[in-house]
């Protein structure tokens, strides 16, 4: 147990881990009738992001919930269950040169931790975050019941609204048992081209350019480490296309495709070498980014062109500004757990 009774990240010895959706409700129903606090989780490699668990009576992990139910490369899409490996999801999908570019960065990262934490890397500015990808979703609810969401078609929104309720929740309303996703063939090419800055305003001028250009990059991020500033560009597409951007971005070194594991690594690696540290995400509009940019004191990672900067913050990281949505978030919160069970503290540290 950490400071200001904080949990690591560690699973305990006698943690309860169902292998089946119908268990997890059970193991959830069972603590709730005990009026037991639970801390509910894959493997918990994202304790780091969100605010940081309290103790819990108990300890529930969907980690032996691992396989794939439903696969069919010809419909694009794809059914798991939420304990599987994110790496494994992904090695899936390659052998059909199919993907989901999420980029979450651990690599011990499950399914449903992706999901629960709606992480999304680099390539958010041209496929988009969780809740563009997850067509369907079953999840296990403090009364034992599992409730179908969605379904296995892309078109299909049917409920789907309940199953964008548990993304980005961090496991405080129920356990995310299962989750259906749409899936994207792998680029024919890709190509990163990198310009280096001394200022933030350079960079995000730069950012306008390409922005007010015909360019559609995959991904578009803009870091200050480990010195200055540099604007990442991906390119994807055929070779035609990937080398247009080689004569639109003259200038730019060509870096290897391996800066992108340097960039969606960089917050666990931040957070292992920094154990009182953390990382808040800052949304702004396009045209505020620099100003927010250039006023930190702390590494980030700004997508570029999707108006979020993660600042980094080795110790004493400010609170997330939640405004009138923290009170729709209590509302829905009493809806689903009144008695407070269930990963407290774990939304902003608040729910």
């Amino acid at each position: 147990m950490g400071q200001n009774g904080a949990l690591t990240s560690e699973i305990p010895t006698n943690a309860v881990c169902p292998e089946t959706p119908q268990q997890l409700a059970e193991a959830l129903r069972a603590c709730a009738a005990e009026h037991r606090t639970i801390r509910l989780g894959g493997r918990f490699s994202k304790d780091r992001l969100g605010g940081r668990p309290l103790s819990a009576a108990a300890t529930v992990s969907t980690r032996a919930m691992d396989r794939v139910l439903k696969y069919d490369p010809r419909d694009l899409t794809v059914s798991v269950e939420a304990g599987m490996p994110w790496a494994d999801l992904e090695r899936t999908l390659r052998k059909h040169r199919q993907m989901l570019p999420l980029d979450p960065g651990w690599p011990e990262s499950t399914v449903g931790g992706v999901v629960a934490a709606n992480v999304s890397g680099p390539r958010r500015r041209l496929y988009g975050t969780a809740r563009d990808m997850v067509i369907g979703m079953t999840f296990a609810t403090l009364e034992g019941k599992l409730v179908d969401s969605g379904g296995m078609v892309v078109k299909n929104v049917a409920g789907l609204d309940m199953a964008k309720l548990m993304i980005g929740s961090f496991g405080t309303l129920a356990g995310i048992a299962t989750v259906n996703f749409k899936v994207f063939p792998l680029p024919a090419e890709s190509r990163t081209f990198v310009f280096e800055f001394e200022t933030a305003a350079e960079a995000f001028a730069q950012r306008d350019r390409i922005l007010q250009s015909v360019l559609q990059p995959a991904a578009l991020d803009i870091v200050n480490w480990p010195a200055g500033f540099r604007l990442l560009v991906q390119a994807t597409g055929s070779r035609r296309v990937v080398d247009r951007y080689a004569r639109e971005l003259a200038g730019a070194k060509i870096e290897d495709e391996s800066i992108w594991c340097e960039v969606c690594q960089f917050t666990p690696r931040f957070l292992a070498a920094n154990p009182q540290g953390g990382v808040i995400p800052m949304v702004s509009k396009l045209s505020e980014m620099a100003a927010i940019a250039d006023s930190l004191k702390a590494p980030f990672i700004a997508r570029a062109a999707s108006g979020v900067i993660y600042a980094h913050y080795a110790r004493n990281a400010p609170e997330v500004e939640l405004g009138a949505g923290f009170e729709v978030m209590t509302k829905v919160k009493d809806m689903f757990d009144p008695e407070r069970l269930l990963n407290r503290g774990r939304l902003y540290g608040r729910i």
